[in-house]
């Protein structure tokens, strides 16, 4: 691969932003030094890729769907348009059978190198049917010795497991953090005693702070409360304007520090359409005012990409560009255990970057130095 320099935009680093930044790109990595072929950004902004932990589907895929290298492929692409360089694409609570083939065709994908696949998130269903949300009661199931089997198949790539913690049997967690998999907590009733239980056990985060857990109050600080307190774990923020106030977001991030959050999408098939409406499990999901909901009300996920979450960051949450780009990259990039691949603008690191213009819109994307299409359209969404 030829060697390149970006230049012409201001760059963004874990800590500043560089005005006349330039990067240099070679056989897929930042390297140092400024020669190579120039490439004229034009202005705006170069970011480090984003990563999104979380992503149920998007371009009218929904991955439980579609446990393939086909559905895989369909969902990095449709969400790579918004500056998404890494994906864990996320399978609901379902069959283990499903689940299964979910490990295969990820393992599948990152070998024929679909670009942006970093692993698996698997999203129960081995949570709390009191607090299932959107997940379907009748995929509810123990932890038990077949599942586990399953859940520590072999496989390439990054594996995540969301869980009910008071759900499964003391000591599972910390079997699961030594065979190698990020466990977060989700759909759960645990308190805060059993939340920092199950973080000694070697619990890795929480998935979509405040939903789907028990609160902070007084006299019961319940898995949030348990989440801020902690220094070590991570938890995802939809940060959408419906999942979570503004403001429960804004106190997280002063209570924990910019460290301990990530943006996730929870992404549905209408993200990057204009779908009105999908099938879940045999269930009807509308679409209405930019909320996805069952028909009984129940949230759904969301219809957000990583771009408008970054947006989001800045406009609802008053955080400024930095550490806006912090929580979509460097952060999900540690939580995953890459901090050596990607998640930054530096030498050594991986060249998955992204153009954004001065409106913080999606102009060009590189993934592994190699410049991936963008439609025009798609980036002034």
């Amino acid at each position: 691969m030829s060697r390149i320099v970006l230049e012409g935009a201001a760059v963004v680093t874990p800590d500043a932003i560089l005005p006349e930044g330039r990067v240099a790109v070679a056989d897929g990595c930042i390297v140092d030094g400024r020669e190579g072929d120039a490439i004229d950004l034009g202005g705006g902004y170069l970011l480090p890729g984003f990563i999104d932990t979380q992503v149920n589907g998007g371009g009218g895929v929904l991955f439980n769907d579609a446990p393939s290298v086909e559905g895989i492929a369909a969902l990095a692409e449709a969400h790579r348009r918004y500056g998404t360089t890494g994906i864990m694409p996320t399978i609901i609570s379902d069959d283990l059978s499903v689940i299964a083939s979910a490990i295969a065709a990820t393992d599948e994908a990152i070998a024929e190198g679909v670009p942006g696949v970093l692993g698996l998130h698997i999203e129960g269903p081995f949570i709390n049917v009191e607090r299932r949300g959107i997940h379907d009661a009748r995929f509810m199931r123990e932890l038990d010795d077949e599942a586990l089997a399953v859940l520590t198949s072999d496989g390439r790539g990054a594996r995540i497991v969301t869980l009910a913690p008071e759900t499964v049997q003391p000591g599972t967690i910390r079997r699961l953090h030594k065979a190698g998999l990020i466990v977060a907590a989700g759909h759960s009733t645990a308190d805060y005693d059993e939340t920092r239980a199950a973080l000694a056990e070697g619990l890795d985060g929480f998935t979509h702070l405040f939903n789907a857990m028990t609160q902070f109050s007084s006299r019961a600080p319940g898995m949030v409360g348990a989440a801020l307190e902690d220094r070590n774990s991570r938890f995802g923020l939809i940060v959408d304007g419906h999942h979570v106030h503004p403001a429960a977001l804004r106190v997280a991030i002063a209570a924990r520090g910019i460290d301990g959050a990530m943006l996730v999408t929870d992404a549905m098939p209408p993200a990057g359409t204009d779908m009105r409406a999908f099938s879940l499990q045999g269930r009807q999901i509308s679409v209405e005012s930019g909320t996805l909901r069952g028909e009984d009300g129940t949230l759904a996920g969301s219809a957000l990409t990583m771009d408008l979450a970054l947006r989001n960051a800045m406009d609802l949450l008053g955080l400024d560009l930095v550490a806006s780009s912090r929580l979509a990259s460097g952060n999900p990039a540690a939580f995953l255990r890459m901090t050596q691949k990607g998640g930054a603008i530096a030498p050594g690191k991986a060249a998955d970057l992204v153009h954004l213009d001065d409106d913080f819109c999606v102009r060009r994307i590189w993934i592994g130095g190699k410049e991936c299409p963008v439609s025009q359209a798609d980036g002034d969404r």
